[in-house]
């Protein structure tokens, strides 16, 4: 969307006061008076990650490793997400390995990826294969795998209300994909799953 075409403040303080109305409530109330401008500034930080290119994060990279080239992984990548269907919470874990071919990037960088993807509405497959596309594409490594594991409030608050329900996706690329073996070392590393 261009920036001209962006509502203003205003108008999306304005949208917050009829979504109170229309839920049967007085935004003109005491409780509420401050809560359009609370929800606009937390749309601000929840979809931040519209304002970003997460490709950036990976251009800086380092060379002298030492000749390293095994399994780079970072497990555990805490996000906070929300699904572009009902817009409610998505609350998950990321785990990103690759295999360098030559040059790596900062672990941060990682994290900064997979945070600036979260912080767009999402479906966890899309997600997913955003992630290890980009680092496939800025960083060209010999593979990239990414794991995600979600617990979607869309599911567990509104419709079948089922709770401790959680969604785990997958995108291998290259060796990742080609060599049953990288897969398993991935998988093994990042150990997914209850009682880990």
């Amino acid at each position: 969307m261009a920036d001209n075409d962006k509502p203003t403040r205003d108008q999306a303080e304005a949208a917050v006061r009829t979504l109170l109305s229309w839920a049967g409530d007085n935004p003109g109330r005491e409780g509420l008076l401050d809560t359009p401008k609370r929800v606009v500034e937390a749309y601000g930080d929840w979809f931040s990650g519209y304002d970003e290119d997460p490709g950036d994060y990976l251009q800086r990279t380092f060379e002298e490793v030492e000749g390293y080239d095994e399994m780079i992984v970072l497990r555990d990548i805490e996000f906070e997400s929300h699904c572009e269907h009902h817009m409610a919470p998505i609350i998950g874990k990321a785990h990103v390995g690759y295999l360098p071919d030559g040059k790596v990037v900062g672990i941060s960088k990682l994290a900064r990826v997979v945070e600036t993807y979260a912080r767009r509405l999402q479906v966890q497959e899309k997600m997913t294969a955003q992630i290890a596309q980009v680092i496939q594409d800025v960083l060209q490594p010999r593979g990239v795998g990414v794991v995600i594991e979600g617990a979607h409030e869309c599911m567990t608050t509104r419709g079948v209300h089922k709770r401790g329900v959680s969604m785990i996706t997958s995108k291998m690329l290259g060796s990742f994909r080609e060599d049953a073996r990288t897969r398993a070392e991935f998988l093994q590393f990042i150990d997914v799953g209850p009682g880990r």
